[in-house]
């Protein structure tokens, strides 16, 4: 774990093909999910006219009752989104077949995660479980202060499980938890992968940051624009880092670049900082991509909670889920739960008319199901071209 690895990070995950359906319906018992995706803008490209890389939004959705039992009744009338607060015509993907998946597994050890690591146990007997009946790809990672790869994509699931438990085993992290690094690291060893996979994530951190070198607004734009589903497993940080949240991370408490607009340094005219870091950050963003006014509270929602909890906010952003690291059994649990959500998501798509350049906030409900609860991503990305030169 000492040891360090390339961080190749894309620069930018662009828009998903059109043709690309990363996933299926709820009756399909072996599948995974995905987010679809378009891109972020460019400063040369602000003034052109948008260029959709593909019009096609893909929005996997989970829906229970109030006993959490899963439903697979409705229908895409049934649902209702609003893109910025524009109501959209929703579609149901059809069922394709069993599609393959490439799931990453990416677990912190180092930082608090070196406390954490017999807790991982659970996690190599129920591998089968989670990827399920369909071909697939499993690639473990681990992270201190830098990511590295402990083993490539492979089918066999006892390869996977070995490498996890060497990792286990190793127990020499040093005190980073570099967590958007790697996010950032298992994004770019996805978006390697053939089109007609699936994408997914299972992350294993504390939840709190420590030593990545991915800037606040390029880890949103890696994070949001991607059809990959994030699950997250995590953990207290220390103290001080709880105390500190992720600013090391995300820039709030190092001044950067004199006269830049992430600079906190009180002795730059061009700083105000009577902002949030946040907010500040926001407004670098908004240099490159000026939203409207729901998607600029959503920019500040999502860097605020980057900051306090980073497993729970790329969960919600990618319409993964969340759950807090117990005991082994807990753990146990909380992956059977993953492994039967997972292929069991409706799949639904719209094709936004001339999107903004940026992010999107985007909402789904059940507006005649007041007894169901919905969960579905909550973001993507818009890109503008500039025009061809005549």
């Amino acid at each position: 774990m000492r040891r360090h690895a390339a961080l190749a990070l894309t620069c930018i995950l662009w828009a998903i093909p059109a043709t690309l359906s990363d996933a299926q319906s709820p009756a399909q018992a072996e599948s995974a999910p995905t987010s679809g995706a378009d891109a972020i803008s460019t400063p040369a490209a602000q003034a052109s006219t948008l260029t959709a890389r593909s019009t096609l939004v893909l929005v996997p959705a989970l829906v229970r009752n109030k006993a959490h039992a899963l439903v697979f009744t409705l229908k895409a009338d049934d649902f209702a989104l609003t893109d910025d607060g524009v109501p959209q015509k929703l579609t149901m993907e059809q069922d394709t077949g069993g599609e393959p998946l490439a799931l990453v597994i990416d677990i912190e050890g180092g930082g608090a995660g070196v406390d954490e690591l017999d807790k991982y146990r659970a996690l190599a007997p129920m591998l089968s479980s989670v990827v399920g009946g369909v071909p697939h790809k499993i690639a473990v990672v681990g992270f201190d202060s830098s990511p590295v790869l402990v083993e490539d994509f492979t089918p066999d699931n006892d390869r996977a499980a070995h490498a996890i438990n060497a990792l286990i085993a190793d127990d020499s992290g040093d005190k980073g938890a570099a967590i958007l690094d790697s996010l950032g690291f298992s994004l770019d060893l996805l978006g390697k992968q053939p089109t007609g996979y699936r994408r997914a994530i299972l992350l294993v951190s504390e939840t709190n940051d420590h030593g990545s070198k991915l800037r606040l607004d390029e880890a949103l734009r890696e994070i949001s624009d991607t059809n990959t589903a994030i699950y997250s497993i995590g953990f207290s940080s220390g103290m001080d880092e709880l105390k500190n949240g992720s600013a090391n991370a995300l820039g709030s408490s190092t001044p950067g670049p004199a006269h830049g607009c992430m600079s906190r340094d009180p002795n730059d005219p061009t700083v105000d900082l009577s902002k949030s870091p946040a907010e500040q950050a926001y407004g670098c963003l908004e240099l490159l991509a000026p939203p409207l006014a729901l998607a600029k509270a959503a920019v500040i929602a999502i860097f605020e909670g980057l900051q306090k909890n980073i497993p729970e906010t790329v969960a919600r952003l990618t319409g993964g889920e969340y759950f807090k690291l117990g005991s082994e059994k807990n753990l146990e649990r909380d992956l059977a739960t993953i492994s039967n959500h997972i292929p069991n998501r409706y799949i639904l798509s719209f094709q936004p008319q001339s999107p903004h350049p940026g992010l999107h906030a985007i909402t789904l409900r059940l507006p005649n199901y007041a007894d169901l609860a919905v969960t579905a991503r909550g973001s993507y990305w818009a890109d503008s071209e500039a025009p061809t030169a005549k």
